[in-house]
């Protein structure tokens, strides 16, 4: 069934001097307007790259992103992205940072109209008080909240979050993620984020979608969350489906290692034997 956010057998292929490396195949997910889903899986199995295709900056080699009903070819305002590192302009202030795309989506507003909009998100994630201040001097914290808030600010159709809590310290990541949390409830933004990390995965979102190892990576198995919204962290955590979830979840990732472990002793079995074959020929 089509949903807002289509992707459709969406695939990745590389060149490389042993011949096409298929990283991301037949990837298919549809999802719903305002719609919080949650990419896991273990490092390298595509999912930054799924997330780069959906962002424009990575060309799609198979099938299609559909956004609002138009297809994707590039990288546009339409697309907010949130990385790991905020990627900030460290000579710029929090306010200058997060005009940078202002200015691009409001081309015909009023400077004292484009500026209202940069404070009214900053000050949404507790930097009203430093909208001035120059980028180098925040902390890794405050930055990764101008990058939000830089999202936020050009109203996007999909926001886009690449491990966006990673780098931070654990209380500071459940700040930023309740204050995320609270935005998208007044915004209604449809999101798609990765994470390695399976608490933050049913605390966030609406669904988690596990994805299969690479190369070939694809859907393996979504989770629907059936925790009320806004969600208040202890009673996530006290809900009785909460524990069952997380080791379902768990599990997944647990077979999908001894899948690898399998894979990776099949193929240095068969090096093995080829280069016993060649010993003998000679």
């Amino acid at each position: 069934m089509a949903g807002y956010i289509e992707m459709y057998r969406l695939g990745k292929t590389y060149d490389t001097p042993n011949g096409p490396a298929v990283i991301v195949e037949e990837f298919t997910l549809n999802m719903e307007k305002g719609e919080y889903v949650c990419l896991l899986g273990h490092s390298g199995c595509g999912k930054s790259t799924v997330l780069t295709m959906a962002a424009g900056l990575n060309p799609i080699t198979h099938g299609g992103i559909v956004v609002d009903g138009h297809e994707i070819e590039g990288p546009g305002p339409d697309r907010g992205v949130v990385f790991q590192s905020p990627c900030l302009m460290p000579w710029m202030t929090a306010m200058e940072n997060v005009l940078l795309g202002v200015n691009q989506v409001y081309p015909h507003g009023t400077r004292s109209q484009r500026h209202d909009v940069a404070a009214y998100y900053l000050t949404l994630v507790g930097l009203g008080s430093s909208l001035h201040t120059r980028a180098a001097s925040l902390s890794q914290g405050m930055q990764q909240r101008v990058g939000i808030a830089r999202a936020f600010a050009l109203k996007p159709k999909m926001l886009l979050l690449d491990e966006p809590f990673g780098m931070l310290d654990s209380l500071t990541r459940m700040e930023l993620q309740e204050v995320l949390l609270e935005i998208l409830v007044r915004d209604k933004v449809t999101t798609l984020m990765i994470t390695h990390d399976v608490d933050e995965a049913l605390f966030m979102s609406d669904r988690v979608v596990m994805m299969t190892n690479g190369p070939r990576a694809r859907v393996g198995k979504v989770f629907d969350m059936p925790f009320d919204r806004p969600r208040v962290r202890a009673e996530v955590l006290d809900h009785p489906e909460y524990y069952e979830l997380r080791g379902d979840m768990i599990q997944f990732l647990e077979d999908q290692d001894h899948k690898k472990l399998k894979a990776d002793a099949e193929k240095l079995a068969k090096k093995q034997a080829e280069l016993e074959e060649q010993s003998v020929g000679v």
